[in-house]
């Protein structure tokens, strides 16, 4: 299986400066290659595929005012124009379903008096800003490889590199004995780190599993319930922590007070200082993020652990849960989806089976004692009373214990 590894780069500045003209260069070439597309379309011409694209790339390059573009690897930019056409193929998708305009750009064309084109369909790819736009681009895989405890990228050289886990990396001693395929290596850079993201192909871990299952009941009060073994367990809300807590006060204060220096201009043009909360505002939310994700991942990491022949999770409907306005964002806070995702994974890789209740199925309503289901158990009764066997327990343990059951 082909797992993905992420490691922070050390650059020198020789080797900065030419990962920031990738970048560059990788924002020029989609922008060019969107323009050229819409500009055949204009005129009634066929849409191109990424690959024909990739042939008017090379006449671009030869021209004398674009022979900056060579200084990037070739395969760098020929990856812009693919995940280009990937863009417009995800395009054609969406517009099959009918739906051209959303409502919020039907309305806001009306309200400025604009006329709709094209580019303002639902799911046009959009033009990168150099403000805005994501700072990444593809490094070629198959002159990547790892050396004297450095990784090098073809056309920047050998870069240090550094990662908090024991990964094992085929480390090679010259160029030609390397071997490994690497998987769509990209280069990142965010909040001023540079990172190395790639997927290699990994063998499964043989680990003798446990004679027991694990059933997860997931929730808002604890971000999860398991039960297993005879035993309960609950993993706390991250986002009832006071760490947490105070990075929320603080962003809702940075965002009011970015209202404010909007409000103080008529035309609400961006200052300085504008772009400085912004930036806070932005460090917030990202640092918010990784302690969410982290904490998944250390309940995942805990549960799989375990090793148990399989566990057992609920089908959960989470777009229609969030329709509720009171719970909305905090199951929004909880990724649930990104933690059934690690359980995927993870599983998969100690050859754990994973099994997912059908979306019906009654886990709270349900006695894990006499299964006796309470068809009047509502959402705000926090402990399950029987009324067949007299069983009173937390309600969250309760379904924990009918997935386990369920698995077997």
């Amino acid at each position: 299986m082909i797992k993905a590894y992420k490691i922070r780069l050390f650059p020198t500045p020789e080797q900065e400066e030419l990962l920031w003209k990738s970048v560059h260069n990788v924002r020029f070439v989609w922008n060019w290659g969107l323009k050229y597309q819409m500009e055949r379309f204009k005129n009634g011409e066929k849409h191109l595929s990424g690959y024909d694209m990739k042939k008017v790339l090379t006449q671009l390059k030869k021209q004398d005012e674009r022979k900056w573009l060579n200084d990037v690897s070739a395969q760098t930019l020929s990856m812009a124009l693919l995940d280009l056409d990937v863009a417009y193929k995800n395009f054609f998708k969406v517009q099959k379903k009918g739906v051209k305009f959303s409502q919020g750009t039907i309305k806001a064309a009306a309200r400025k008096n604009k006329k709709l084109t094209p580019y303002d369909m639902i799911g046009h790819p959009k033009f990168k800003k150099k403000s805005k736009a994501a700072a990444n681009f593809y490094t070629r895989y198959g002159r990547m490889y790892f050396i004297d405890n450095c990784v090098v990228l073809e056309k920047i050289g050998k870069v240090k590199y550094r990662t908090n886990q024991n990964h094992e990396f085929p480390v090679v001693s010259k160029k030609s004995e390397n071997t490994e395929k690497f998987t769509n290596p990209r280069v990142s850079h965010t909040n001023g780190k540079w990172i190395l993201s790639f997927g290699m192909e990994t063998q499964p871990q043989t680990s003798e599993l446990n004679d027991f299952a694990v059933g997860i009941d997931l929730g808002i009060k604890s971000t999860a319930v398991i039960s297993y073994d005879g035993k309960i367990k609950h993993f706390k809300n991250v986002n009832k922590t006071s760490t947490v807590r105070k990075l929320k006060k603080r962003l809702k204060h940075q965002q009011r007070k970015l209202s404010r220096q909007f409000q103080t201009n008529d035309n609400y043009e961006k200052t300085n200082r504008v772009d400085k909360t912004e930036a806070k505002i932005k460090d917030i939310h990202r640092r918010l993020k990784n302690i969410r994700l982290n904490h998944v991942h250390h309940i995942t990491a805990e549960i799989t652990n375990l090793l148990p022949h399989t566990i057992a999770m609920e089908s959960l409907n989470v777009r229609g849960m969030m329709k509720n306005r009171h719970l909305a964002k905090a199951i929004q806070e909880q990724l649930w989806h990104e933690f059934k995702r690690q359980i995927e994974y993870k599983s998969a890789f100690k050859g754990i089976e994973v099994k997912f209740a059908d979306r019906f199925y009654p886990s709270s309503k349900k006695c894990c004692k006499c299964g006796n289901i309470k068809r009047d158990l509502k959402l705000k009764d926090r402990t399950y009373k029987c009324n067949n066997c007299g069983n009173e327990m937390d309600r969250d343990e309760n379904a924990a214990s009918n997935l386990e059951g369920l698995a077997g």
